[in-house]
């Protein structure tokens, strides 16, 4: 097992640490995984239900981090944003499998304001904000030449990789948790779960079984 912390009297590993915000230690944990995962440790899945309560996960990346919560951007008329614009309930799993942790994140989410939207959008490489006009994401695509052919007319219309509009469909979600459950593997299925929950904007902390 790992070592423990004796100053941590629920008996969790130190690596838990002993914050009364887990955003501080999310932080903690990601700068760890950035050091670690080989590819896109900001890959998280995201999972949306439709007004059916279907259920449905894919994978996004997480692009934004603060006290509020965990950012997101895509396509509004995708299946992800028109599911959060009828069901705004979600959840996020990270898994960084070099580390064996995971962390789990149960909120509502609200559309993230015009300035950060245009802030991301701006930074994002010219081809990256050429594809958010041509895709119609989720949409069936009879031919992947329509695709690319669409991607030309819009270069053609935005020369200017300085001077590419942000898409009015495309933006960003903030998940505001209510939520973060940290998981740690442990040798025997004796794995440790600490779990966070906001409680009028205050932190309760947790433990559960494995």
């Amino acid at each position: 097992m790992n070592q423990k912390n004796d100053k941590n009297t629920i008996g969790l590993d130190s690596i838990f640490e002993d914050l009364d915000n887990p955003i501080d230690l999310f932080k903690n944990w990601i700068k760890k995984a950035e050091e670690t995962e080989i590819n896109d440790p900001n890959a998280v899945a995201l999972g949306t239900a439709n007004q059916s309560n279907q259920p449905s996960v894919r994978m996004v990346l997480l692009k934004g981090l603060s006290n509020k919560g965990f950012v997101f951007y895509t396509n509004f008329n995708s299946k992800k944003g028109i599911d959060l614009k009828i069901n705004q309930q979600a959840s996020m799993c990270f898994h960084w499998k070099s580390l064996r942790r995971q962390v789990r994140v149960i909120g509502k989410v609200q559309q993230v304001t015009e300035k950060e939207a245009d802030e991301y959008y701006n930074s994002r490489p010219y081809k990256n904000r050429i594809s958010a006009w041509a895709s119609n994401q989720s949409e069936k695509l009879e031919s992947r030449d329509t695709f690319l052919k669409k991607i030309e007319e819009f270069e053609k219309k935005y020369p200017d990789q300085n001077k590419v509009p942000r898409p009015p469909h495309w933006s960003g979600w903030r998940i505001l948790p209510n939520e973060i459950e940290f998981w740690l593997d442990g040798e025997g299925r004796i794995h440790e779960r600490l779990n966070y929950i906001n409680n009028n904007s205050k932190w309760i902390k947790e433990i559960l079984y494995p």
